[in-house]
């Protein structure tokens, strides 16, 4: 009898991942959409002045890799913040945002692994908790002994951070800042698709999780996700620094858990912003989704600005450096 049972379950297992391979091998990449989405073109055709951009440096990490950087000075005592970019772009997108805020902070501003003028892999991670390896890599190397921590990030980024809160490592964080943060594809704050801006191979995305259940990570290097890049960056001058698409792992890591409220309720103090005419999130349910899990939070919807502009909107600035205040 035991032995049927043994067979039965075991059968059940191997058919189980048949399936799952199947899903993974038989779900072509689809087409990205071409409509115009998030507010590029507003983001694009701002009227302002460039600001000085630091070079890129570089620390090693635990296997080696030169991971990129640019960093902000701050006064003597002031706290170390780590700006996290979001999907498919690099650290670049901060340079205005941190020299703004250095006048309180020493800001870093990372291309993380996969992202950037020196991706290694362009996006692919080499395991799913890799991103969050980095960035405590880049911390222990960059901080100085009794320095206080923060870390912020937009859209993907927010996520991230949200993600590290929630990590083994989220202790080192005094503080955190989330502009328009990802929570999850189903989370309440979340338009479809994220207005348009992701192209999702769904049965891919779930036959590789099944394989994952079982500790099968072979195929995690699948693409997964695609991006509405407009053809407008991929042609400018910074288009080969791009990053259009993910693998399962990164797609995985670069997000909050499964269950993402447990990461969000790991949160230290935090800011978040988010612009009223967000076209991938709704701001204004970031409160309602957030605040039950975690009293901790300040929340700032800004009118006027999109998912893109309100990294660079003069009341995220102002809004983040009373943070820093507080912090």
């Amino acid at each position: 009898m035991l032995i049927k049972i043994a067979l039965s379950i075991a059968l059940s297992v191997i058919v189980t991942l048949i399936v799952a391979v199947g899903l993974v091998v038989t779900d072509p990449a689809k087409p990205v959409a071409e409509a115009k989405v998030l507010d590029f073109d507003e983001y694009l055709s701002q009227d302002t002045a460039m600001p000085v951009i630091p070079p890129l440096l570089s620390t090693a990490m635990r296997d080696g890799y030169g991971l990129k950087y640019r960093r902000f000075d701050g006064p003597a005592g002031a706290p170390l913040l780590v700006l996290v970019h979001g999907s498919g772009w690099h650290g670049l997108q901060f340079v205005e945002m941190a020299q703004k805020l250095s006048e309180k902070a020493t800001v870093l501003a990372p291309d993380l692994r996969g992202h950037g003028t020196a991706p290694g892999r362009r996006g692919d991670i080499d395991y799913i908790a890799q991103l969050g390896d980095d960035l405590v890599d880049l911390i222990t190397a960059l901080h100085v002994p009794g320095q206080k921590i923060m870390m912020g990030g937009h859209s993907s980024g927010g996520g991230l951070v949200a993600r590290f809160a929630g990590s083994e490592y989220g202790t080192l964080l005094d503080g955190a800042v989330l502009l328009a943060p990802f929570l999850k594809y189903n989370a309440p704050t979340t338009q479809e698709n994220s207005g348009g801006w992701e192209t999702v191979q769904l049965r891919r995305i779930i036959g590789l999780s099944i394989l994952n259940a079982f500790h099968i990570t072979a195929l995690n290097d699948k693409t997964v996700i695609q991006f509405a890049m407009p053809q407008q960056v991929l042609d400018g001058p910074l288009g080969d620094t791009a990053t259009t698409a993910y693998s399962y792992r990164m797609n995985r890591g670069f997000a909050p858990r499964a269950d993402y409220l447990a990461d969000v309720a790991a949160l230290p103090a935090f800011l978040l912003v988010a612009g009223a005419d967000d076209s991938a999130f709704y701001a204004d349910k970031y409160e309602e989704t957030m605040a039950p899990v975690n009293d901790k939070g300040t929340y700032l919807i800004v009118p006027g600005y999109g998912h893109l502009a309100i990294v660079d909107a003069p009341e995220t600035a102002q809004a983040i450096l009373d943070f820093l205040d507080a912090i």
